[in-house]
């Protein structure tokens, strides 16, 4: 199969032939329809998050399950499912308190002996990327890092649900739980800023603020549910959103993975509001907080992919956009083929594109 491939951290991707194995016990092989290209991936293409190469990026992802190993107990052959990169076990404390997001149970991978997923023509083994490896033809991976969902769902709309949407949706409904009335800013108008503001119209939410650099995406967010939008390079920024929510937003999402808009993430809430920090900020970067503002009962969290619990929010988070509630159509910026990539990559690093969707034969 073929298979974009990075040899080298900062170097383009390559296509080539890769070999996937066959499905072991719990895994399914999936044919890859769609695949978004992600922010997350550029991190570790260009090199500010560590991983091991060669490898094959790409984790946002739908395809048409091929073939099943033995003891996989929910799918089958022709069931059309959506990827996710945290895995899950399904029995370790966090599977159990109802936080799979977090598991990082080892028995989800294949075992250190065992041949690997994929390798390259000639034998060399492939680092498996994010539990899936999504940047190529086919994906071998645990039952458990997939759910299956209506066939009726556009696949190349579903592969966004498999990041982006689940994270700033999720970030809006669990982290949240945003309640009707209430006001919401999001920092960063990517596509996980895009979804957050979308969920947001759909929780209720009474003011909504989209803060982006770029006119362009401050626009999407309008045609999403935004009620406002804000320039985060204003020198007033903190005063203009304090002015336009009476105090303060009482939810702040921040979608970019700097220090700066973590802080500004923290400024812009009223006396009591949280903040949730979901963009990647890289190895190395802190993020400052004054220390009297803890006394104003203000919160700071992190969040990994919104907290999913992703057989059940999935499957409903499909349904919404089936049922003409969640707007997953704006998000796409182009449907492109596997070749185009690097250029889609670049688009993210100039910080114009919302979001890619590479299409498979």
């Amino acid at each position: 199969m073929k298979a974009a491939v990075l040899f080298e951290v900062g170097k383009p991707l390559e296509i080539a032939d890769v070999v996937v194995s066959k499905p072991g016990p719990r895994e399914v092989l999936i044919r890859t329809v769609a695949c978004g290209v992600c922010r997350s991936d550029l991190h570790f293409v260009d090199g500010a998050f560590p991983h091991p190469v060669p490898t094959v990026p790409g984790h946002e992802a739908a395809g048409v399950i091929e073939a099943v190993g033995s003891d996989v107990a929910h799918l089958k052959p022709g069931d059309h499912v959506i990827t996710f990169f945290t895995v899950f076990c399904g029995s370790c404390e966090m599977c159990v308190t109802g936080r799979p997001s977090l598991c990082i149970d080892p028995s989800t991978r294949r075992p250190a002996e065992a041949e690997p997923r994929l390798k390259l023509a000639d034998g060399t083994p492939l680092a498996p990327f994010l539990n899936l490896s999504a940047f190529a033809e086919m994906m071998l991976v645990h039952e458990n890092a997939c759910v299956a969902i209506s066939k009726e769902m556009p696949l190349d709309r579903a592969a966004l649900l498999g990041c982006a949407v689940i994270t700033g949706a999720g970030a809006i409904f669990n982290d949240s739980r945003v309640r009707p009335g209430e006001t919401v800013a999001v920092i960063g108008a990517g596509g996980i800023g895009l979804a957050a503001i979308n969920a947001a119209k759909i929780a209720g939410a009474g003011q909504i603020l989209a803060i982006d650099p770029m006119p362009e995406k401050r626009e999407l967010a309008m045609r999403l549910g935004a009620t406002g939008t804000l320039d985060p390079n204003s020198e007033t920024i903190v005063k203009d959103v304090l002015k336009r929510t009476n105090g303060g937003v009482h939810y702040a999402i921040e979608a970019v993975g700097r220090s700066n808009t973590a802080e500004l993430a923290w400024n812009i809430l009223r006396r009591g509001g949280t903040a949730t920090i979901l963009g990647m900020i890289a190895p190395g970067n802190n993020v400052s907080l004054p220390g009297p503002t803890f006394l104003t009962g203000k919160k700071i969290q992190g969040s990994l992919l919104g907290s999913t619990r992703f057989p059940i929010d999935m499957p409903r988070l499909v349904q919404m956009y089936l049922d003409g509630v969640l707007d997953l159509d704006t998000m796409v910026a182009e449907r492109i083929k596997l070749g185009d990539v690097n250029e889609a990559l670049e688009k993210l690093r100039g910080g114009h594109s919302v979001r890619s969707v590479i299409e498979f034969a």
